[in-house]
């Protein structure tokens, strides 16, 4: 112990030992000392000396350290201070001072190499995990601290041992769990370094419920108004998304896009935005953009995009876009994250067009971004995200081209000058003096047209006015007159991109191009000069633009014919020299930034060149521009004789598929018809039965009446017996009477039924008279109708013999009303014999003969009733007639149809084998021709193209 009081600084006599010496004392004490004091002690003076002599300790105590490890687990104060020692020599967390007198390199390094010797026995790893899981703070939270050194020095290495090792992972999952808030947030650090770049691990990492408890921590923290610890977690779960597809269905899957919705509900007061806050919204919203990245499948990224619709994510994010008060570089985040939510995804698109600005009057959101973009004053990555955001808004968005491209055509401009639209916007930027803003109004006006030769149509009819006193001229001319005046190359290059769109594809516009006379000299002279570094980039856009005006050429020029334009290139520059400096462009280095990924991002405006669909669109012509330049006429002829015989035969194609479509819809319209006119005759079933057990309960009730009846007629031998008879006719007349009224009731239902059985069969007539003028899919249909007309032939011929037993049942009450007269004539004579009674007999009688005279008139009405019955049974019976012969000459119809089905297949199979048989002259001609089970088993991002075609035919 005196020896450990002289290290420690107490007083001592002679020199003083040096450092080395002393810890190599100390590891002495450490490996040869029997007392647990003893060592611990020894540890704690390592502990002491190992940040300032590190390299002292590293070298000589590591072995005895890990021993301690190992030996003296029991003791959970030597273990601690021992883990403390590993870490100081292996952490590069050095002092101020010490990194002073050491280069940073050397830090680097000296960490390495101590961590490569401790994991060198992976043994020392595994023991490592085994103390983690200790629940003692004093042996855990070093440890959690050692093993993310560890992880930092040697990340791959560290990580395939934990991998390897048993339930390696979960143990340190348990930190998060962790009552104390310095192990589990430690314990986020460790799991960042662990989950660097390893998928497994991710995944396990994933499945181990992390998702929950991450989100768990952030709101308890307070979301983005929490502290470090939410930036940690955030960034922990940026690892286990960030190209992990499987992580990522796994977060959608559980439902956890929802919880990120309360991260951005920011208040009114958006003033004094601390520094925390905005780090931590930052990587909220990049952790947003990693579910809905362009790089992810597109399968996952959609059904991202629709939960975050669903759940009203998008909204809140548009909420944080419109809100005043907002840093600016969280309003350039949230710009480019709403980009992505919404990209190619119809459904946000929609919505993101609805959002207005809160502003009086309200503007659209778009319009206010676009007034963003054009705006010098504004930073450079905020015009950037502007410019991303529209592209993304019009990302196969034919829709939201169209908008765009209305507000520039005549007839929907304001004329009152009120309202900015999207269009005058751009025009603005387009040619103003500001060359950035002449790029992103080019760019985004080429975005309005890609891939959609009917606005690139339509634009064609856009006049602009120049000046006061001239006439106006088209936005074509324009564009090519600022070409032609020599402006910076930055808007050159804009206007040579957005012209390139525009003419590719479309026969009209190129047409319109070389009708201006001006326009091929000027190109052709910009080829063939030899100009500097700087202007070969719009060489190359300009020899782009004229292979374009070759290659979709309709030769409705005389004057500029393809081979005209061909002969013309090998006069002035030399097809050599042309496709030279066509190459200019690929080979650009700011070319291969911009192919890189859809979102624009440049160090600086001068950088600002290329757009990345506009690098697909120079991928797919740089090729066929150079075929077509050295084919002859006569190749050309061929070419266009065989694309015209494909046209025509896309368009018998397209129009048997229409048919097709449109006969589906009448087949599926007639299915319905005959769903619901089943459903009706089932209800009518059910109607018809009820009134049959109805009616026999009457007959049970009407036999008990005549059994008790025919008992009270045998007991009139007296007076008394006279006028319990009276009353019994008169209780049994009531009766009667009751009886006739619920038949009437009956008879009226029934004649309400035959009623909607008419109203059927009008309505099946005219169903089948539809039928008639369908294509041959309706067979099916027209055959069910028919076996409907039989069914309810048979209904009506069920109806025919109830009322027949209704008739009978009538008979038999006008001869019950007959026995009731001759029973009133027969106790006559029996109510003379009494004076006292005759007043009361007459009575009677008097009544008995009223109710006897109003039972025959509605016996006689009820005849009534069925004489018409009977017409509408007969008329009926015609209407069946009818349905016959229909049913006949539809099934003629059938078999005619038929016929014209096997005609137009045979037609079919004859034009696929000429297709074939020009695809092969194609092939032979060397003209590229696309399978048509290639194009139709593309990606995603080309499902919508055959439909496009179909509406625009």
């Amino acid at each position: 112990m005196n020896f450990l009081r002289g290290v420690m600084g107490g007083p001592s006599a002679g020199p003083q030992p040096s450092g080395a010496d002393t810890i190599q004392k100390l590891c002495d004490r450490v490996a040869s000392s029997t007392l647990l004091d003893d060592r611990r002690d020894a540890v704690r003076a390592l502990k002491s000396l190992s940040k300032k002599y590190r390299l002292e300790v590293g070298i000589q105590a590591m072995e005895h350290l890990i021993h301690v490890l190992q030996t003296d687990r029991s003791d959970s104060e030597i273990i601690g201070y021992a883990l403390d020692t590993l870490y100081n020599v292996i952490s590069n967390d050095l002092e101020e001072e010490e990194q002073e007198e050491n280069s940073a390199k050397q830090v680097d390094d000296l960490g390495s190499q101590f961590t490569e010797i401790f994991i060198k026995q992976q043994e020392n790893v595994t023991l490592l995990l085994t103390l983690v899981e200790e629940f003692d703070f004093h042996v855990r939270w070093p440890g959690v601290k050692l093993l993310t050194s560890l992880l930092k020095q040697q990340g791959p290495q560290v990580q395939q041992i934990i991998l390897v090792s048993p339930m390696g992972v979960s143990r340190l999952m348990d930190l998060l769990a962790d009552s104390r808030e310095v192990i589990r947030n430690d314990g986020v650090l460790l799991l960042q370094q662990l989950t660097k770049s390893n998928a497994a691990i991710q995944k396990i990492v994933a499945f181990e419920n992390a998702f929950e408890r991450l989100l768990d921590i952030i709101t308890e923290e307070g979301n983005s108004d929490g502290g470090i610890v939410v930036e940690d977690c955030l960034l922990l779960l940026q690892n286990l998304l960030k190209n992990n597809n499987s992580n990522q269905n796994f977060f959608k899957e559980g439902s956890y896009i929802q919880r990120m919705k309360p991260w951005f509900e920011v208040g009114d007061d958006n003033c004094g935005w601390s520094a925390q806050k905005v780090t931590n919204l930052h990587l909220m919203l990049q952790l947003v953009r990693v579910l809905v990245s362009p790089t992810n499948p597109p399968g996952a990224t959609s059904s991202c995009q629709k939960a975050m619709f669903h759940c009203g994510l998008l909204q809140q994010l548009c909420t944080i876009l419109m809100a005043t008060g907002v840093p600016a570089d969280i309003l350039t985040e949230t710009i480019n994250t709403v980009s992505e939510v919404i990209r190619g995804c119809q459904t946000n698109q929609d919505y993101f067009a609805s959002v207005n600005a809160p502003s009086n009057p309200p503007r659209p959101a778009i319009v206010v971004l676009l007034m963003s973009m054009v705006n010098e004053r504004q930073p450079f990555v905020l015009r950037c995200a502007v410019l991303y955001c529209f592209q993304c808004f019009l990302y196969k968005n034919q829709k939201g081209q169209g908008e765009i491209v209305s507000t520039l055509l005549p007839s929907t401009i304001d004329a009152t000058g009120n309202s900015v639209s999207a269009g005058q916007l751009l025009c603005g930027g387009l040619f103003s003096t500001d060359s950035l803003s002449n790029w992103c109004a080019a760019v985004a006006l080429a975005h309005a047209l890609q891939e959609n030769a009917t606005l690139k149509e339509q634009l064609l009819r856009v006049q602009l006015a120049t000046s006061i006193g001239n006439p106006p001229v088209s936005l074509l001319q324009q564009c090519t007159n600022i070409l032609s005046q020599g402006s910076k190359v930055q808007t050159r290059v804009g206007l040579l991109m957005l012209l390139c769109t525009w003419l590719s594809n479309c026969s009209i516009a190129v047409t319109h191009f070389l009708h201006n006379p001006a326009n091929v000299p000027f190109l052709t002279g910009q080829i063939a000069e030899n100009l500097g570094e700087e202007e070969q980039l719009v060489q190359g856009l300009c020899a782009l633009l004229l292979g374009i005006s070759i290659y979709y050429n309709d030769n409705s020029l005389e004057n500029y014919r393809k081979e005209k334009l061909k002969q013309l290139i090998e006069k002035r520059i030399g097809r050599e020299n042309f496709i030279e400096k066509l190459g200019f462009i690929s080979k650009h280095e700011l070319y291969s930034r911009a192919a890189q990924k859809p979102q624009p991002s440049f160090s600086s405006p001068e950088h600002m060149m290329f757009d990345h669909e506009f690098t697909k669109l120079v991928k797919e012509l740089e090729g066929v521009i150079s075929k077509a330049i050295y084919k002859s006429s006569e190749e050309d002829k061929k070419e266009e004789e065989v694309k015209k015989t494909l046209e025509q035969h896309d368009n018998i194609v397209t129009h048997y598929k229409k048919v097709i479509r449109e006969q589906d819809q009448e087949l599926e319209e007639l299915k319905q018809r005959v769903n619901t006119l089943t459903s009706q005759n089932e209800q009518l079933q059910a109607t018809v039965t009820q009134q049959v057990s109805q009616i026999q309960q009457h007959k049970d009730q009407y036999n008990l009446l005549k059994v008790q009846l025919g008992k009270d007629t045998q007991h009139h031998n007296s007076h008394g017996d006279t006028f319990q008879m009276n009353g019994i006719q008169t209780e049994e007349v009531s009766k009667l009477k009751e009886e006739l009224e619920e038949w009437k009731n009956k008879h009226e239902l029934l004649q309400g039924q035959l009623k909607e059985k008419d109203s059927v069969i009008e309505k099946l007539n005219s169903s089948q008279l539809e039928m008639g003028t369908t294509e041959q899919s309706s067979q099916t249909s027209k055959f069910g109708g028919l076996e409907h007309s039989n069914e309810l032939q048979k209904e009506l011929e069920m109806l025919r013999s109830q009322i027949q037993l209704q008739s009978a049942e009538i008979s038999k009450l006008q001869m019950e009303n007959q026995k009731l007269q001759v029973m009133n004539r027969t106790a006559d004579p029996m109510l003379g014999d009494s004076g006292a009674t005759a007043a009361t007999s007459s009575e009677l009688e008097g009544r008995l003969e009223q109710e006897i005279k109003e039972l025959k008139n509605e016996v006689k009405a009820l005849s009534e009733e069925k004489e018409s019955l009977k017409q509408h049974l007969d008329s009926s019976s015609s209407t069946v007639a009818i349905l016959q012969d229909e049913k006949s000459k539809l099934q003629r119809e059938v078999a005619e149809s038929k016929k014209e089905q096997d005609d137009l297949l045979v037609l079919l199979a004859d034009q696929d084998q000429k297709i074939s048989a020009l695809k092969i002259k194609l092939k032979d001609l060397g003209v590229p021709v696309e399978d048509e089970d290639d194009t139709e088993s593309g990606d995603q991002g080309d499902e919508d193209e055959d439909g496009d075609e179909e509406e625009q035919d």
